[in-house]
């Protein structure tokens, strides 16, 4: 077995695909697996430090505003697309798969043009331009979502749902364990704020308008920033003498950790992090990011909290209602016992090793 496994730019195409790619192997344990990124995306540094070769091309994605970067893209798809077709014919993969971001749309593009079987990892409930534009091509669309007829070819779809870390999925460690390995004291309720992995700015400015709130109720805080925000939320933390309270990570690595610390779980509603969520049904605050093609986060947050499986609160309004919200959910076992049992509902455990049997159904 030979695969590509194309795709990234975020953790939420980039952990499928590593799931993906473990699950393979798991199945075949010599097979050979390579990556192909875009250069300076965080797949460049997470895939290597997964254990799998990877291959970076200059691609970059459409600047919606007005810029001389524009410019430089049909520059660099030309020049990504030589490269791939290289990478290609020298690895001669049985199969390609895409995950979404800007690499997979030359790698899966190239590849159905000379003739590679293409598999499609679809993880929202609204596609992206780049897997609608590659259906036409496609061998199977993996999906997580009921209703993309209207965007893929319906003979061509398969419900797999979307893969998420093994860790996450096998969850082996205690609240206690995890509660400990951030520092936290398991007596006392826990929150944790993911932004997803880039971070997210109005969830950061929300939680740091209202530090001294979660000492007051008697809360603990385990908070992804992101890059951007990490320095200044250090700062803020230290200078309200809150360290013991608050606990402040650019980037969470062992995410199995905090999640089965936290009593709730503030998060953004991108795919994979409500896949997450299901599988291991954490009550949930999702705040939808707004700057996401075609509004799909809040897609995707409606259809678990018109289910009572999570809380929405719109990215407008959770500076003002986000943290009394979710202390209201802590104030209320009753409520959030209730609220894990419905988001279970929307797990599709092992997802990977049914995408992996899609593959072997097309080879």
């Amino acid at each position: 077995m030979k695969a590509i496994i194309s795709g990234g730019g975020t953790g939420g195409h980039i952990f499928p695909a590593i799931a993906i790619a473990n699950a393979i192997k798991g199945r075949y344990p010599d097979a050979e697996i390579l990556f192909v990124g875009a250069e300076g995306r965080m797949e460049m540094e997470k895939v290597p430090a997964a254990g799998y070769k990877i291959e970076g091309l200059p691609i970059a994605g459409l600047q919606r505003s007005l810029t001389l970067k524009n410019l430089a893209l049909p520059f660099k798809l030309l020049k990504s697309q030589r490269r791939v077709k290289k990478i290609l014919r020298d690895f001669a993969p049985d199969v390609v798969v895409g995950v979404g971001g800007y690499a997979s749309a030359p790698t899966l593009k190239m590849a159905a043009k000379m003739g590679f079987k293409t598999v499609l990892q679809e993880q929202n409930s609204y596609p992206g331009l780049t897997n609608k534009m590659l259906a036409k091509n496609a061998s199977v669309i993996c999906v997580a979502y009921d209703g993309l007829q209207q965007f893929f070819p319906a003979d061509k779809i398969v419900i797999t749902g979307n893969p998420v870390r093994d860790v996450i999925e096998r969850m082996e460690c205690s609240r206690e364990e995890g509660a400990a390995f951030f520092g936290c004291d398991p007596s006392k309720s826990i929150v944790l704020s993911v932004g997803g992995s880039l971070g997210a700015g109005s969830i950061n400015n929300m939680l740091m308008s209202h530090l001294q709130r979660f000492r007051e109720n008697n809360v603990q805080l385990i908070w992804q920033t992101g890059k951007w925000m990490y320095e200044e939320a250090v700062q803020k933390v230290k200078k309200a003498g809150l360290d013991e309270w608050i606990k402040v990570h650019q980037f969470i690595n062992q995410m199995e950790k905090a999640y089965v610390a936290a009593d709730v779980v503030v998060s953004r509603a991108g795919a994979i992090a409500i896949s997450e969520l299901c599988i291991i049904g954490k009550p949930s605050v999702l705040i939808p990011s707004p700057n996401v093609a075609e509004d799909h986060q809040t897609k995707n947050a409606m259809a678990l909290a018109s289910k009572g499986a999570a809380i929405m609160v719109r990215d407008n309004e959770c500076k003002t209602t986000g943290v009394q919200t979710v202390l209201d959910l802590l104030a209320n076992p009753t409520a959030r016992n209730q609220m894990s049992k419905n988001i279970r509902r929307f797990a599709h455990p092992h997802s990977a090793e049914l995408i992996v049997d899609e593959i072997e159904k097309i080879l």
